[in-house]
C-alpha cells in the first residue's frame, strides 16, 4: 500500500510520519503532485496558521491538487479545518471540500485557549471511527473549530460541542492528533488505512 503525507509549510508533519513507521508502514513524506496522486492513501496532518499555509498551497498547485484526489485523504489538525471552507483565523478562505465554517473558541470563566491536551469523543452514528472508540480520550492542540454540521462524524465538548472527526465522500478527518493519542490513535490511523 502507497501512503503519501502532503509535507507543506506546516508543523507537525514529520510525527505522522513517525506514526506510520509505528505501524510498520513506509509513507512517503512529499510535496511531488504525482506521487500524491499515485498513493492509496493520502494523508494531510499539519499545525499552523491558515491563512499562511493557504497561500503557501495556493503559490504550489497543492490546493488544486488535494481538492482533485479521489483516494481516501486524512485531514489532521489543520489540515481538517484547511479543508472547510472559511475560517476565522485571519478571514481565510479555505479549500471548500466540506461546506462548513472554522471558528475560533470563546473561552468562558477558568476555560482556557487554545484547547490543548486530552479529552473524549463522541463517535456519531455512521461514523468511519470505530463505534467502540465512542468515549475514548484522544489529544487535542487548536484555538479554532469546525462547527457541528451535517458531516459531524464525531464530536467534543470544549466549551461548547464542535466537530472533532469529519467524512466528506472520499474525505476523513480528525481535529485531534490521532500520532499523538496512543493506543486510540494507532486505532484510528489504522481504521483510516482500511477505508
Amino acid at each position: 500500500m502507497k501512503i503519501a503525507i502532503i509535507d507543506y509549510n506546516a508543523g507537525n508533519v514529520r510525527s505522522v510520519l513517525y506514526a506510520m513507521e509505528r505501524l510498520g508502514i513506509a509513507a512517503d513524506l512529499t510535496a511531488d503532485h504525482q506521487r500524491i496522486r499515485e498513493a492509496d492513501k493520502v494523508i494531510f496532518p499539519g499545525v499552523g496558521e491558515a491563512r499562511t499555509t493557504m497561500h503557501y498551497l495556493r503559490a504550489r498547485g497543492l490546493d488544486e491538487l488535494i481538492c482533485s484526489l479521489t483516494q481516501p485523504v486524512l485531514g489532521i489538525c489543520l489540515g481538517m479545518q484547511l479543508l472547510c471552507e472559511h475560517s476565522e483565523e485571519n478571514d481565510t478562505d479555505c479549500l471548500g471540500i466540506i461546506p462548513q465554517r472554522v471558528i475560533r473558541f470563546q473561552p468562558k470563566a477558568g476555560e482556557k485557549v487554545p484547547h490543548m491536551g486530552w479529552n473524549q469523543i463522541k463517535v456519531g452514528e455512521g461514523s468511519w471511527l470505530d463505534p467502540a472508540l465512542d468515549g475514548e480520550y484522544v489529544y487535542f492542540v487548536h484555538s479554532y473549530f469546525a462547527e457541528i454540521g451535517p458531516y459531524t462524524a464525531g464530536e467534543t465538548d470544549y466549551i461548547q460541542p464542535f466537530s472533532s472527526v469529519m467524512r466528506k465522500d472520499n474525505f476523513y478527518a480528525t481535529q485531534f492528533h490521532p500520532e499523538k493519542s496512543g493506543a486510540v490513535g494507532r486505532r484510528i490511523l489504522e481504521g483510516f488505512l482500511k477505508v
